[in-house]
């Protein structure tokens, strides 16, 4: 059994995964046993090819790679992974990421430490250096109709500013998906990723069913690591179609329908006066209209590839 197991997702963007599988191996520490699972969401073949060859070339005996047939999106490509985890803690990073230091020895000692936390995340930095926001606050009407500013000034001790710099562990509604790590027991007993979430929001409902079983999230900052940001997922009006069905139904999953209709009727109403002035916008309010169903979900979108590989 290992300490950890690493899960990172591959979607035609080999380069940055076999970086960040490079930077994994060279900054964890030789005494932590942990495996590296590869989860490649039916990337285009010669990205695939190219991170077969990667990974046939890494001289790590723990690290293996396995291939979808059809591309499950986030939540679901790493629940593909999780089939495979044997450690008894399991991090998700994502392939667009690099370690500054050893962050799973970091979190690791937090987590072997506080029975009572969850999950736990690092502090992240863009390829130049400069702090990100490595944590946001739960989904929740008032956030979304008012405002994160808004919720950190009037509940500070709730809400803590995202913008500020923190040096020691703070405790946090959840950090980015881009790199968290948890108790593989805690993970399972929750049901692990909800895979109805193809894109986005997936660590805030994974976060809120952890607290609900009393388990709370710390940002690590001592844990350092770059990331570049939407390199598998660039932006489109499909992705923030995407985007805003995600969001409306995690509104209505953990605050209820009364929730989600208000949220709904507010977005119809603003993308509306968007679609005036832009007309790409147009085909978001046609989604939001309806209800932003998970229907219209680009997940329903996705086709099952007839590999030669084995899955």
């Amino acid at each position: 059994m290992f300490d950890i197991s690493v899960i990172i997702i591959n979607y035609n963007s080999s380069k940055y995964t076999t970086e960040c599988i490079e930077s994994i191996i060279e900054k964890t520490s030789a005494s932590l046993k942990y495996e590296i699972i590869v989860v490649d969401n039916c990337s285009e073949e010669p990205d695939y090819n190219a991170l077969t060859n990667s990974c046939n070339s890494i001289s790590f005996p723990n690290l293996l790679l396995v291939r979808s047939k059809i591309n499950t999106g986030f939540g679901g490509g790493n629940m593909h992974g999780v089939q495979y985890a044997t450690g008894k803690y399991i991090a998700f990073v994502n392939n667009d990421s690099l370690l500054k230091n050893d962050c799973f020895s970091i979190l690791k000692e937090t987590l072997d430490n506080n029975p009572s936390i969850g999950m736990v995340g690092g502090q992240s930095f863009t390829e130049d250096g400069k702090r990100m926001q490595a944590f946001d606050h739960f989904a929740s009407l008032t956030k979304a109709l008012m405002g994160r500013d808004f919720i950190e000034k009037i509940n500070p001790k709730k809400f803590p500013k995202r913008k500020s710099e923190y040096t020691m562990p703070l405790q946090v509604s959840y950090v980015q998906g881009s790199f968290m790590m948890l108790r593989t027991a805690d993970f399972n007993r929750v049901g692990g990723f909800d895979t109805n979430l193809f894109l986005y929001h997936e660590e805030t409902d994974l976060a809120t069913r952890l607290k609900n079983i009393n388990k709370s999230c710390y940002l690590i900052p001592e844990a350092q690591y770059i990331h570049y940001h939407g390199m598998s997922t660039p932006s489109s009006i499909d992705i923030k179609i995407e985007l805003k069905i995600s969001h409306l139904y995690v509104i209505r999953k953990h605050c209820g329908y009364l929730a989600y209709k208000v949220l709904n009727i507010h977005l119809i109403i603003n993308y509306f006066f968007k679609s005036i002035f832009k007309p790409k916008y147009w085909k978001i309010f046609n989604v939001l209209f309806i209800g932003a169903p998970l229907s219209k979900s680009l997940k329903t979108k996705q086709k099952i590839v007839n590999l030669n590989t084995e899955v």
